[in-house]
């Protein structure tokens, strides 16, 4: 184990944790930008997927543009909506290409982690292959994630116990579940639901989507009218992706702003076209007409309109209500309608991780997320040498992956010119008595996945750069020129 003192080296000058999109991203920049610092990548996972390896069951696919989900420096050639499948083998492509395949070690998961000043660095007590044992570096890069790869958010149903078929969430998909001729029941209306229904419909079963309220679903072609005109035109990738990606990013950042400054007419619209897409098939009203403003929640993409067609053809029915009780043939709504089912999917959302739920210590005392302010949403007060990536929720994740992966190279490059080993946000004469906000507000995003333990994530403030945006449009200004000497950066 690496001795905590000054006269031994640590084994890193960078970790880098998860080996998925966020990490793909810092771990590009870092051999970029940085060529002579000597890092690793530690992925709990035994391959390189995250999200997309686990995620395996029927239809799994993007919600999110691959022209800006996929990284801004690898062209995405594909549909706009990509399954698992292309998106597993377009990262696999990234870390070749980036030569980040022999700095990824997989199977490794960190357990704890401890800052010590008199070694000016973090010690990792990490699990791999069946054997705990300590890694050290000088900065720590928390890319795993925001969501517990372990378990999802199962509510507890009443009568749960009486199904006598098999309840799965959708996180733990079993292989060889067999589709054809059954009945099955989702619960939950997400964008999980607008995938799996579908696609358990094209494998032959009958799909009933019981849903507590209803959510905007959002049908999109899957080939944009731009993309048909510019590929007979044999452009360079690189020159293709760089078109639809500024389309994407236009076109995501009108409509979210619409949402916010037109809400009414963005509702009529939303709703309006998926009466359209329905027909007779269904009614709008209670299906399709949520309370809440558009953006408030995930919209849940719809490529093609596949889940529309589906219902059109009778395969999927919508159900919305709550649920009284499990039966033992299905659901028993608290209208009183029967649900029958041969199986129940509980796709009822995800379980927030802070941190990877990985327990931290600086010289030794637990260090509470919760109570720290964020700078940036991607360095924390009193905390030294750690950076974290947390993504965008009404854009794509990858855009604020590769802009925070460049804050923390241009920040990495800082210390070093400067000679400087340390970095710890801290704040400045007059804002000890900052208003303390949640990093994502309920009335900006009320998701329940995300409300239910943002709480426990760091907390920002009420001024740059101790604010949390999530807006692409703005960070791409305020993180591209933040100033490294505005009294916030402690070096030393």
């Amino acid at each position: 184990m690496p001795r905590d003192d000054d006269a031994t080296p640590p084994d890193f000058d960078v970790i880098v944790v998860g080996a998925g999109i966020s990490g793909i991203s810092a771990g590009r920049h870092l051999r970029r930008l940085l060529p002579g610092l000597r890092f690793a990548m530690l992925e709990r996972a035994d391959a390189l997927g995250g999200t997309w390896r686990l995620h395996a069951y029927p239809g799994a696919r993007s919600d999110s543009d691959l022209s800006t989900f996929g990284f801004g420096w690898k062209p995405w050639m594909g549909r706009p909506y990509a399954t698992a499948q292309e998106i597993l083998a377009y990262l696999e492509e990234a870390v070749e290409e980036e030569g980040l395949a022999p700095l990824i070690r997989y199977g490794c998961a960190v357990r704890a982690a401890a800052w010590s000043e008199a070694g000016r660095r973090w010690t990792l007590e990490v699990e791999e292959g069946g054997e705990r044992r300590a890694l050290s570096c000088r900065f720590l890069w928390m890319c795993q994630g925001y969501y517990d790869h372990d378990r999802g958010h199962e509510p507890d149903f009443p009568g749960a116990g009486r199904f006598r078929g098999p309840v799965v969430h959708p996180q733990r998909w079993p292989e060889g579940l067999d589709a054809a001729g059954r009945r099955f029941a989702i619960i939950g209306s997400g964008a999980t639901a607008a995938t799996l229904a579908p696609a358990l419909a094209a494998l032959g079963a009958h799909v009933s989507i019981v849903q507590r309220s209803p959510t905007y679903f959002y049908a999109k072609p899957n080939e944009t009218e731009l993309a048909a005109l510019l590929r007979p035109l044999d452009l360079p990738p690189e020159m293709f992706h760089e078109i639809m990606r500024r389309k994407a990013i236009h076109d995501q950042t009108s409509f979210t702003r619409r949402c916010m400054e037109e809400p009414e007419a963005v509702r009529a619209e939303l709703i309006g076209a998926a009466a359209a897409l329905l027909g007779d098939a269904a009614p709008v009203d209670p299906h399709f007409s949520p309370s809440y403003r558009p953006w408030r929640q995930r919209l849940a993409v719809v490529p093609d309109g596949d889940l529309f067609a589906a219902i059109r053809a009778g395969r999927v029915s919508m159900v919305t209500g709550a649920i009284r009780t499990f039966t033992e043939t299905g659901i028993e709504m608290e209208s009183g309608e029967i649900v029958e089912a041969d199986v129940i999917v509980t796709a009822t959302g995800l379980r927030m991780s802070v941190m990877g739920d990985i327990p931290f210590t600086v010289e030794g005392a637990p260090f509470d997320f919760s109570q720290a302010f964020a700078h940036r949403g991607i360095l924390f007060e009193g905390l030294p040498n750690l950076a974290w990536i947390f993504g965008y929720l009404r854009a794509s994740w990858t855009l604020r992956a590769d802009l925070v992966a460049g804050f923390v190279c241009r920040l990495l490059a800082h210390m070093q010119a400067e000679g400087r080993e340390v970095v710890e946000p801290r704040l400045r004469p007059g804002e000890e008595g900052m208003e303390r906000r949640l990093l994502i507000e309920p009335e900006n995003f009320s998701a329940g996945y995300i409300q239910r333990s943002i709480d426990l994530f760091p907390k920002q403030g009420d001024r740059q750069p101790w604010l949390f945006s999530q807006d692409y449009e703005d960070e791409r200004e305020t993180i591209g020129a933040a100033r490294l000497d505005d009294g916030t950066l402690a070096f030393r």
